[in-house]
């Protein structure tokens, strides 16, 4: 039997020694290695600045306190999406509003987020996300958000290496956060990173991660007057980026490129593949949109089960569990936060108010996805979801 993973991280001989570098150097913290890192990083996604912290979560964080997010305001974001969208929301004291999403994209719905706007009096910023690797529809967001003067903080976690109309993910709107967990393109095991254009919200970040020192321990070092501690005027965070993972960042960035096209590869095989499968949705591409495919995920199709959802998430569940007898890793492909019970308690939601999030939630299904994938794996796993569903 095979064993497939859902992903792979790609390591090699040079990721190792990079490992090593900072460990001769005796420089361990966020030091020069953060700073390159930082560097090559804002250069690929062509943003002016980039700030590396310790996952995309505290980047989301930083990021709304930046742009002014406050106690008692509203963030309108996506329902359909990891748990962390909205629990930096909820670490600020603002209200997640959660809005319904395109079931085409998983992305966010533009016509409900300006219903949203208008009910909300609040709501003081957007979060598109960029799920899965594809970004969200911008223009009209960014529309949105000039007519009723909104921030916008992207969520990029999946999104290294899309792009919308030509403009990479994560350079919309005041700044974009990025991830580096194992399941994504790249990854310094755990790690994230905020990019912005705005001098004002780049200088924020770079204080706010580092309990709000006026002077980082890198300029502390080499200017001189080190010896003295830096000025603390902001509340701020302990979301310093190690030298160590910034020096396999480094490593890991040779190689984005070709890992990104490699993926996008094995998608469009996987588009081939499972084309003519009625009861499974592939993923869709808009026009405009380079999809980067962080995941490959595909949703079981209601109308094959007369519109019945509760049978069609059975289904679901069922071909997870057979694929995973095989030695198949899928995954749901992500949640729909507002039937979690922390934000369904606390806000006193239904499940059924947001209808396509609550859809995705039940019957989307992540394929194994890695760059490193053969053509006989791909084959197997299509083999077998045809073999479970036939049955």
């Amino acid at each position: 039997m095979k064993n497939i993973p859902i992903t792979r991280p790609v390591f090699n001989e040079k990721d190792k020694q990079a490992i090593l570098e900072p460990l001769k150097t005796g420089w361990v913290v966020q030091g020069p290695k953060v700073k390159e890192f930082e560097q090559i990083f804002a250069d690929f996604v062509k943003a002016k600045y980039a700030i590396a912290t310790t996952s995309c979560t505290t980047a989301l964080h930083i990021a709304l306190i930046s742009a002014g997010i406050k106690t008692g305001d509203e963030v309108v974001l996506p329902s359909f999406t990891f748990a962390a969208t909205a629990n930096v929301i909820e670490y600020i004291g603002a209200k997640p509003i959660f809005c319904d999403i395109d079931l085409d994209t998983f992305n966010i719905d533009t016509v409900h987020l300006e219903q949203l706007i208008k009910k909300h009096k609040k709501i003081k910023a957007i979060i598109p996300v960029n799920l899965f690797g594809l970004c969200a529809n911008m223009y009209p967001i960014m529309k949105l958000s000039k007519k009723y003067n909104l921030k916008i903080t992207e969520d990029s976690a999946c999104a290294l290496g899309s792009s919308y109309y030509g403009k990479p993910a994560g350079t919309f709107g005041l700044a974009g956060c990025f991830s580096f967990h194992p399941r994504k393109a790249i990854t310094t095991g755990e790690g994230g990173m905020v990019t912005t254009n705005n001098e004002k919200i780049a200088n924020l970040c770079r204080m706010l991660r580092d309990h709000g020192a006026s002077k980082s321990d890198i300029q502390r070092h080499v200017e001189k007057g080190g010896s003295l501690l830096p000025e603390y005027n902001l509340l701020g965070y302990n979301y310093r980026m190690t030298d160590i993972q910034a020096s396999l960042g480094i490593s890991q960035m040779d190689k984005a490129g070709e890992i990104i096209k490699k993926r996008i590869s094995k998608a469009q095989q996987y588009n081939q593949l499972l084309n003519n499968i009625k009861y499974l949705k592939i993923p869709t591409v808009p026009d405009g949109c380079v999809h980067a495919y962080q995941s490959y995920v595909c949703l079981v199709e209601k109308k094959e089960f007369n519109n019945n959802l509760k049978k069609a998430n059975i289904f679901r569940n069922k071909l997870m569990t057979k694929l995973e007898e095989k030695g198949i890793s899928t995954r749901q492909g992500t949640h729909a936060v507002h039937a979690l019970g922390y934000y369904k308690t606390k806000y006193k939601l239904k499940d059924e108010q947001l209808p396509n999030s609550l859809e995705a939630d039940r019957l989307s299904i992540t394929l194994p996805l890695y760059s490193q994938m053969t053509e006989d794996e791909q084959q197997y796993v299509v083999e077998q979801i045809k073999k479970i569903g036939e049955k």
